[in-house]
């Protein structure tokens, strides 16, 4: 399953921890996804991963 949103293509960063020693210990930041019935514009309906901040801006048309 990919880690990536159906509506703007926000994926997974390349961060990294720093310790006290100045050791860089580099993980993965995943983006916070959902599943969401979304209506597309022939209208029928379809499930999507989306981020959370493409479901506050309104970027989609939710299926009821």
């Amino acid at each position: 399953m990919s880690v990536v949103c159906d509506i703007c293509g926000k994926g997974a960063k390349k961060a990294s921890k720093l310790s006290f020693s100045h050791k860089h210990n580099i993980y993965k930041q995943m983006p916070n996804l959902q599943s969401v019935k979304i209506v597309l514009p022939n209208g029928t309906a379809k499930k999507a991963r989306v981020c959370t901040s493409c479901i506050r801006k309104g970027n989609f048309t939710k299926a009821i």
